[in-house]
Parts: C-alpha cells; structure tokens; sequence
C-alpha cells in the first residue's frame, strides 16, 4: 500500500519535522509512505471573500497537480466526517484489501482546501471541530495513520 500525505506549505518547525520524521520511520516496513509539500500561496494577511478563493484555487492546482487518476483522495476537512482511530484504521484496511492500493490525504493551506480538491476527494475526515494548525495537522496526522496501521496488524501500540 502507497499512503501519500499532500500539504499545502513548507514545514520549517524543526520539532513537527523531526516528529513526522520519526513516524514515516516506524511506517517503513508496512507501507509506502511519503510526504508532498505544495508551495502555499503569499497573501496578504487581510483579504476579501473573492481573494481567499483565488488563494485557495491556485492552491488547489498545486495539490491536484500531485494526485494521480487512481489514488482515493481522503480531504481533511473541518465539515468532513469524524472518526476514531479505529474507524480510520478499518477505512484503511478495506482501501487496501478492496479498493485501491494508493491513498492520499490532503491537508489544505490557512484557508483551507480549494471546492476543486474536495470534489476530487471521495472521503472528508475531520479531527473534531477545534481549529489546528495545517502544519501540526501532519503530525497528527502521521500518528494516526501509523497507529491505523498498528491497529490493523494487531499490534499493540494503540493500547
């Protein structure tokens, strides 16, 4: 199984580097990981509706840009479904066992995800309805496909 991460912006906390580091180590023997960074998009820190859009949209190019045709797109997404670790880890499972071998999970930039990228997702997932950084998200969100991963060979990490 290939299991992608695409985000939005440029990690520079050494801290979330380090700690995503250390995860993609642990996920090496079960699957493919790998991480894609897409350049955010510089705007100002007060724009319009219509400005935040068009930094969204070009966003959205970028992170579609990085998705193949195959791939099940998995958007995080503040409206998006909430699920336990062991609801992600089933999803998972049934992903590689009967869907598709290749799994991408998008976190979006400060805006949030372009309506181009979550159309192109055939899942939504939130991680509850409090605010977290995008770049803290990716830490979060290695964790949880690591202990998915646990979970599903019946490890015990997740206890």
């Amino acid at each position: 199984m290939f299991i992608q991460i695409v985000a939005v912006g440029k990690l520079k906390e050494k801290y979330l580097v380090q700690g995503i580091a250390e995860y993609a180590k642990r996920l090496a023997p079960y699957v493919k990981f790998q991480v894609v960074e897409v350049p955010d998009e510089k705007a100002p820190e007060t724009m319009s509706e219509a400005e935040v859009q068009a930094v969204k949209a070009r966003e959205g190019e970028r992170v579609l840009a990085q998705v193949k045709s195959d791939a099940h797109v998995i958007a995080l997404d503040v409206g998006g479904e909430l699920w336990s670790s062991e609801e992600l880890a089933a999803c998972v499972d049934r992903l590689g066992t009967y869907g598709t071998s290749h799994v991408v999970f998008v976190i979006g930039g400060s805006h949030g995800l372009a309506d181009g990228v979550l159309s192109r997702a055939q899942q939504r997932l939130s991680f509850g309805r409090m605010t977290l950084p995008h770049q803290l998200m990716r830490l979060v969100l290695v964790e949880q496909i690591y202990r998915a991963v646990k979970i599903n060979r019946g490890e015990p990490y997740h206890k």
